[in-house]
């Protein structure tokens, strides 16, 4: 009856030995000259630069996905494939079927957008809403925001402040529960100054989210509701924020756009199952950006000069990165607890598109990601350190710091953010996880000469750098895949970014 005890306590080292040397042996997979070969075929000019949608992007999605079946990953795309298509439509306003009413008890105001009320952002939508009417400084914290929930909220602004000063004010109207935001416009010079770009063609992805924000021709609604002019006054008057609701009253929105052309672009989804029966049901995911901006010719550029911005840098490098860590992961006992996600995503240039897509049609609920490492930009600049965004809003950063000193033979120090004032926090694909409640961490060596330029090719990516990151997260990613408990949000930046998708 003792034997079996012995025998155990004599077998388990040995058995954690070769599960240590099977990890160790996959992290080696990571490697200078993979990293290089890898950045030369995916930033190569063949690939035209690889703006989405393009010819370039899709070999380069599809190159990605032959690798992620070679791993043997699953495919995580649509129809039991490694590739995930969302649409992105050109549409334009057809302003001459749309309009805006606001109807009472006292009368009624018909805006037609030909001439007296213009989309200023937000999707083209129809529905009715009840009114309430805002005047004086918005304040999100303001009790009385309350009362804007399900409503369209008809403001009167201070337009000294100009047009970025009501984008951000605006926000708060929309992020306070308003249905839809109609800005009354005094200046009739402004009004029609505002009329003509609201025929652009416009390019979206997927569904457009938000609410739509419109003007309003102040004098319209006056020759048409002389009687609501006290009220305009006192409203534009405030000096403290006000929420004033209009028992009967309501805002009908009849907006139509014209579909002028759809596409659907890539995303490269592959997934490896994590090692527990039981954590295999929770998710890390890998993500960066294969896309870049395209062939363009800049209006400094001389004749002869190179058309083709390859971005190898952006983001090449961490695309690169991905398929790395999805070989690593896939090799013999290298599989931690937690199941993996590799994700390469497209029209990141554009406006976040693809994780956008990915994050609203995810092939596993999103309340099972537990964390998104995304990498964009990791192939320039120090030899020896990382910018990590992100650090101090959730306790991953605690994870990483302890992870970064466990393996100082990497010679790779991660550090915070150095560019707070340029939100980077805000503008990778890890934010379309963050806004959904997943805690994230944003590696990023920082901009350089050659961000954005037709410069920016493989041949300067620091490949060996770029390797020992790229080593840094599979050791980090280990750590949160085999931890018995799943990453934890700070609370106050849970309170700040988390929206569950919605702007």
């Amino acid at each position: 009856m003792r034997l079996v005890p012995v025998l155990v306590l004599l077998l388990v080292p040995g058995v954690l030995a070769g599960q240590s040397a099977a990890v160790r042996r996959a992290a080696a997979t990571i490697t200078e000259a993979d990293v290089k070969s890898r950045i030369f075929i995916i930033a190569h000019d063949s690939m035209g630069g690889r703006d989405t949608p393009s010819p370039g992007l899709e070999m380069t999605a599809a190159y990605i996905a032959a690798e992620f079946k070679r791993f043997g990953l699953q495919p995580g795309g649509d129809s039991g494939s490694f590739i995930q298509r969302y649409p992105i439509r050109r549409t334009q306003l057809d302003t001459a079927k749309s309009e805006v009413t606001v109807e009472g008890p006292d009368g009624g105001v018909r805006l037609r957008l030909t001439r007296d009320a213009a989309l200023y952002q937000g999707p083209a939508k129809s529905g009715s809403w009840p009114v309430v009417l805002v005047g004086g400084p918005v304040d999100s914290l303001h009790p009385a925001v309350g009362e804007l929930k399900g409503k369209a909220a008809i403001w009167y602004p201070d337009l000294r402040q100009g047009m970025a000063g009501i984008r951000m004010a605006g926000r708060h109207l929309s992020r306070g529960g308003a249905s839809t935001v109609l800005i009354s416009v005094p200046s009739d010079s402004l009004m029609d100054a505002q009329l003509s770009p609201q025929t652009r063609i416009r390019q979206s992805a997927g569904v457009v989210s938000g609410v739509p924000w419109l003007l309003a021709r102040e004098s319209a609604v006056l020759i048409q509701l002389p009687q609501a002019g006290e009220t305009i006054q006192g409203m534009r008057q405030a000096t403290s924020f006000t929420a004033l609701p209009v028992e009967g009253w309501t805002v009908t929105l009849s907006l139509e756009e014209r579909v002028l052309q759809e596409q659907r672009p890539p995303n490269t989804v592959g997934i490896l199952e994590g090692s527990d029966p039981r954590l295999k049901h929770e998710y890390i995911v890998f993500s960066a950006h294969m896309d870049h901006v395209g062939a363009r010719r800049s209006s400094d550029m001389p004749a002869t000069a190179d058309t083709i911005w390859n971005g190898a840098d952006d983001d090449a490098s961490g695309t690169v990165g991905v398929v790395e860590l999805a070989e690593a992961f896939s090799r013999p006992g290298a599989r931690p607890k937690r199941s993996l996600i590799f994700l390469t995503v497209s029209g990141e240039e554009k406006g976040l598109w693809g994780s956008d897509w990915f994050g609203a049609n995810p092939p596993v609920p999103i309340g099972q990601i537990v964390a998104n490492l995304n990498a964009d930009m990791i192939g320039r600049n120090w030899k020896d350190t990382i910018v990590v965004i992100g650090r101090e809003h959730s306790d991953l950063g605690q994870t990483l710091a302890a992870v970064n000193a466990k393996h100082p033979e990497l010679k790779m120090t991660a550090i915070d953010d150095l560019w707070p004032e340029q939100s980077f926090y805000t503008r990778s694909d890890h934010f379309n996880f963050a806004k959904r409640g997943v805690p994230v961490l944003f590696f990023f060596n920082g901009t350089h000469s050659d961000y954005h330029r037709p410069s920016d090719q493989p041949e300067k990516i620091d490949a060996e750098k770029e390797a020992r990151i790229v080593q840094l997260i599979y050791w980090l990613a280990r750590e949160i895949g085999n931890a018995p408990e799943r990453p934890q949000w700070e609370r106050a930046s849970y309170a700040k970014y988390v929206t569950d998708g919605k702007q």
